[in-house]
């Protein structure tokens, strides 16, 4: 695939990764405003987020161009954690997360501006996270101020004690798989 390259997305963490990747490319952020009525998580839902991220950019560009669209969720016992709501509304995420087990995923489209035309890819990944005191939860919150982060944390600022393991592609957790967009490019 050539052309110009535009990320729908304001995420400096996407960003970063796709520079990192050697990915050349222009930042449009995506007026889609997401649906966060759902709660239930499915490859369908993630996915036509991306989707609706991507296309929604579409009428802003001045030239053709292949959008990357991109969304990540975290899931807990199917249950999709979004952005927090506030402060409390981080503790309470990570209070569920603490000592347990949850995947990530990050669904990816490429769209064609001219055509419409779009690929798409979900990675998924898993966290277990350790038994988190509720000073833990505190002392990140007040750091980190996880406020933009799907699931309230960001694995990449974690201090140690936190996570126990991941497994599989630690950049799909941050929030952009380069291996998943590279194949899709």
């Amino acid at each position: 695939m050539v052309g110009k390259i535009v990320l729908a997305s304001s995420s400096p963490r996407r960003a970063d990764i796709m520079t990192k990747a050697n990915v050349k490319f222009e930042i449009v952020p995506s007026p889609y405003i997401e649906d966060h009525t759902t709660t239930v998580f499915s490859y369908d839902f993630v996915e036509n987020l991306a989707y609706n991220k991507a296309k929604a950019v579409i009428p802003l560009l001045k030239e053709p161009a292949k959008i990357v669209g991109a969304d990540t969720v975290v899931v807990l016992d199917s249950e999709i954690l979004g952005k927090p709501d506030g402060y409390q509304g981080a503790f309470d995420m990570l209070k569920k997360l603490s000592g347990k087990t949850h995947f990530v995923v990050t669904s990816i489209v490429v769209m064609d501006s001219k055509t419409g035309e779009f690929k798409k890819n979900s990675t998924t990944s898993y966290v277990t996270f350790e038994n988190l005191t509720d000073e833990q939860i505190k002392n990140y919150i007040d750091k980190f101020k996880p406020f933009d982060k799907a699931g309230s944390y960001g694995i990449q600022e974690m201090p140690d004690g936190y996570i126990k393991s991941y497994s599989g592609d630690l950049e799909n957790i941050i929030g952009l798989s380069s291996k998943a967009l590279m194949e899709l490019l």
